[in-house]
C-alpha cells in the first residue's frame, strides 16, 4: 500500500545552507519523510498539498536571542511580550523555534531552580518550539556545580556579561565559567562592553547635564565594545573555549572576531537587524521618540557601518543573525520605555531608559526583503548555524529525511510579492511600536509550518497554530568546532 503523507509542498525552489534546488518535500508524524526532485511525488497521497508556485521553501527560522517575560534585571521596565505572545509574533514571521534566556540575579546561588521556573512561564503557552540559555550573573560555586546537570536537562549554552553592574562578571569570574563550560561542553554566550569606560562616559555625559535618548549612542562608545570583544577572546583562548559574541555592532569588533577566527580559534559571532537597518539618528528623534531604538550596543553611525556588518554576514564572520527581541512598551508609564519620564528629566533620562527593541517577528522578513545575501546565507546564518551552533541540528535549521523536523517557510515567487510598508498595526507582539515602521518589505512567509501543521498562513486566516502546540526542545552539545585540545585543560600545561 502506498504512504499516506501529513503534507506535501510541491513546485519549489528547495533551499538549504548548502544546496538549491527544485524538490517537493513529503511530511510524516511531524518529520520531513521525503525530498525528492520535483515531480517525482506527483502520484503521491497526502491529506494536503501546498502548491509553492516556484517559491523560496527553506528552513524555518531559529532565533537564538529572545527575551521574554523576563524580571527587571537592571534599570526600569519589564519585558513586554510573555511567552504565548513572543512566540505568537515568532510562527507569523517565519521563526519556527527560539531560544529564550532563564536570567539568574546575583542574589540566587542555584540554576537550577531558574530552569524550572523558567519552564512553569513557557509550558503549554507557545506557539513555537522552544529552548532556553541559561544567564549566568553570580557563578558560585554551587551555580558553577550545576552546570553538568544543565546538560542533561537539554541546556548546552548560557550566557554573561561584562556590563551593567547587576549582572556584570569580573575577569576571574568569566575564567571560572569558561572553565566549567569546557567540562560540560556548554556554549558562552558574551556580552563584549567594557562596563568601566560606559560607565565612565556617563558621568561625563551627566555633569553636562546630556539626558536625552540619542545620548545612550555616546554613552557605549564602539572602543567599549572593541576592547570586550578582544579580552573575551584572549580568556577564550587562554581556556580553550568556544564562545559567541552576541550583538556585534561595529566593524572594528568584527576584525578582531575574524582576526581569531582566521586563527583557527572557536569564536563565533552574532549580528542582528538593528545594526543593519538603524542608524545613531534613529535615537536622536523630536523629544523622547527616540528611545524607541535604545539598545545595547547602540545602533552605529550609519552607511558604512552597516556596510561592514552584512559584510561580515557574507564571509562568515558572524554565524548567527538573531533578533535580540528585547520588548518594551513605548507609551507606558510604569513598565515601558516612559518609565524614565519626569518634571525633572522631561526627555528622560538616557541610563534609564528600559534597554531594548522588538524585532522577532521582523528579523526574517526584513534581511531577505534587503535582498543583500545570498539566499543559501541567508538560510545559513537564520536557521542552519543556530540550529549547529546550540545543538538542534538536525532536528532544526535543515531538511534532513528521517532526522529534521518538518519546520518549513514557504515564500512567494521573486518578486511576486505586492509590496507594503512595515506598520506595527500588522504585527503579531505585544508592543506598541517597531523600530522599522515605514520599512518597505519585499518579501514576508506565505506559510509557516511546525513539525507538519501549518501555524501561519498570510492569506487564509494568518496565525493558525494553537496555544501550547510549541514545545520544549532538548539539546545537545555544539555541533560547531569546540576546543582545539579534546584533553582537559591544565593549569601546569
Amino acid at each position: 500500500m502506498a504512504t499516506e503523507y501529513d503534507l506535501l509542498i510541491v513546485n519549489g525552489l528547495v533551499v538549504t545552507d548548502t544546496e538549491t534546488g527544485e524538490y517537493d518535500i513529503a511530511v510524516k508524524n511531524e518529520k520531513v519523510e521525503t525530498v525528492a526532485r520535483r515531480g517525482t511525488l506527483s502520484k503521491a497521497i497526502a491529506k494536503r498539498t501546498i502548491d509553492a508556485e516556484g517559491g523560496y521553501v527553506t528552513p524555518g527560522g531559529v532565533d537564538a536571542h529572545v527575551h521574554l517575560d523576563e524580571p527587571p534585571l537592571f534599570g526600569k521596565g519589564s519585558t513586554a511580550d510573555n511567552y504565548e505572545t513572543g512566540s505568537r509574533s515568532a510562527i507569523a514571521g517565519g521563526t519556527t523555534t527560539i531560544i529564550t534566556f532563564a536570567p539568574q540575579r546575583k542574589s540566587e546561588d542555584s540554576l537550577l531552580s531558574i530552569l524550572q521556573a523558567t519552564h512553569t512561564k513557557a509550558n503549554q503557552v507557545c506557539y513555537s518550539d522552544y529552548s532556553f540559555h541559561l544567564l549566568v550573573s553570580n557563578p558560585s560555586p554551587l551555580a558553577l556545580s550545576e552546570f553538568k546537570t544543565l546538560r542533561e536537562e537539554g541546556i548546552s549554552s548560557l550566557k554573561i556579561y561584562m556590563t551593567y553592574e547587576a549582572l556584570q562578571l569580573h575577569d576571574g569570574q568569566i575564567l571560572d565559567v569558561l572553565l566549567e563550560a569546557r567540562k560540560q561542553k556548554i556554549t558562552t554566550m558574551v556580552h563584549a562592553e567594557n562596563g568601566q569606560v560606559i560607565d565612565w562616559m556617563t558621568a561625563q555625559l551627566e555633569n553636562r547635564k546630556f539626558f536625552a535618548p540619542k545620548y545612550h549612542a555616546t554613552s557605549h562608545p564602539p572602543v567599549a565594545e572593541v576592547e570586550a570583544t578582544y579580552r573575551a577572546i584572549s580568556l577564550s583562548e587562554f581556556i580553550d573555549t568556544p564562545i559567541l559574541i552576541v550583538h556585534v555592532s561595529t566593524p572594528a569588533a568584527a576584525a578582531h572576531i575574524k582576526a581569531a577566527q582566521d586563527r583557527g580559534l572557536p569564536v563565533y559571532a552574532e549580528t542582528c537587524p538593528q545594526y543593519l537597518f538603524l542608524t545613531r539618528k534613529d535615537l536622536d528623534k523630536p523629544g523622547f521618540e527616540g528611545a524607541k531604538c535604545v539598545c545595547s550596543p547602540p545602533p552605529r553611525e550609519g552607511e558604512q557601518d552597516h556596510e561592514g556588518i552584512w559584510e561580515g554576514l557574507a564571509n562568515g564572520t558572524f554565524t548567527i543573525l538573531s533578533s535580540d527581541h528585547c520588548p518594551f512598551t513605548y507609551d507606558d508609564d510604569i513598565n515601558g520605555k516612559k518609565t524614565v519620564l519626569s518634571d525633572k528629566y522631561p526627555v528622560g533620562h538616557f541610563k534609564y531608559i528600559p534597554n531594548g527593541c522588538p524585532g522577532l517577528e521582523t528579523r526574517l522578513g526584513l534581511t531577505l526583503s534587503a535582498d543583500l545575501l545570498p539566499i543559501q546565507k541567508f538560510v545559513e546564518v537564520t536557521s542552519a548555524n543556530p540550529a549547529k551552533l546550540y545543538g538542534l541540528w538536525p532536528g532544526k535549521g535543515a531538511f534532513i529525511a528521517g532526522q529534521s523536523d518538518a519546520d518549513i517557510n514557504i515564500w512567494y515567487p521573486p518578486g511576486q510579492m505586492e509590496e507594503f510598508t512595515l506598520k506595527n498595526e500588522l504585527l503579531h507582539h505585544n508592543v506598541d511600536y517597531t523600530p522599522y515602521e515605514g520599512k518597505t518589505m519585499k518579501q514576508w512567509p506565505r506559510y509557516t509550518i511546525l513539525r507538519g501543521e501549518v501555524v501561519w498562513d498570510r492569506e487564509h486566516g494568518g496565525v493558525l497554530g494553537k496555544k501550547g502546540y510549541g514545545k520544549f526542545i532538548k539539546r545537545e552539545a555544539s555541533s560547531l568546532a569546540g576546543s582545539r585540545d579534546p584533553g582537559d585543560w591544565d593549569i601546569l600545561a
